[in-house]
C-alpha cells in the first residue's frame, strides 16, 4: 500500500472536520437534544467510555486543563448528565459516571447521527464502504491518542 501524501492527509482532517461540524450543527438543531460545549462533548465521550473514572484519569486521559474539566463537570452535573459518587475503593476519592438521561441523550444523537450520514451517503450516490472508513477513523484516533 503506498504512503499517503502530506496533501492527502491534509485533505482528509479538513473533510472530517467539515463532516463534523455538519453533522453538529444539524443535530444541534434538534430541541430533544441536550446541547453540550465541545469541552462537555470530550469529557462526556471519556466518561463514557471509562465508567466510575476519576477526575484526575479524565484530565490526564482528554488533555483537558484541570480548570476546564472542573468546568466541563460542573456544567455537565447542573444538566444531569453526570453524577459523583465516593470512590468505593477510596472514599477520599470521587468517581464519575453518566446518567440515566445522558444514555438517553446520545441514543437521540446517535439516531440523528445515523440518518444525517445515511441520507448524505445517499445523496452522494454510489457504493462506499462505512466498515473501511470507520476502521481507518479508529486507527486515527487510537493514534492521535497514543
Amino acid at each position: 500500500m503506498q504512503e499517503p501524501s502530506a496533501a492527502q492527509l491534509a485533505d482528509l482532517a479538513d473533510v472530517v472536520m467539515a463532516v463534523a461540524r455538519a453533522v453538529r450543527a444539524q443535530a444541534g438543531a434538534d430541541p430533544a437534544v441536550i446541547a453540550l460545549s465541545g469541552t462537555e462533548v470530550t469529557v462526556m465521550r471519556y466518561i463514557d467510555h471509562h465508567p466510575d473514572v476519576g477526575p484526575s484519569a479524565v484530565a490526564a486521559g482528554t488533555g483537558l486543563q484541570r480548570s476546564n474539566l472542573s468546568r466541563g463537570l460542573r456544567d455537565l452535573e447542573a444538566k444531569g448528565l453526570v453524577r459523583r459518587s465516593v470512590d468505593p475503593l477510596d472514599s477520599r476519592q470521587v468517581v464519575l459516571r453518566s446518567t440515566e438521561l445522558a444514555a438517553q441523550n446520545l441514543a437521540r444523537l446517535r439516531a440523528i447521527w445515523a440518518r444525517l450520514l445515511r441520507e448524505a451517503l445517499a445523496d452522494a450516490g454510489g457504493e462506499h464502504d462505512v466498515a473501511a472508513a470507520l476502521r481507518l477513523m479508529r486507527a486515527l484516533e487510537r493514534g492521535l491518542y497514543a
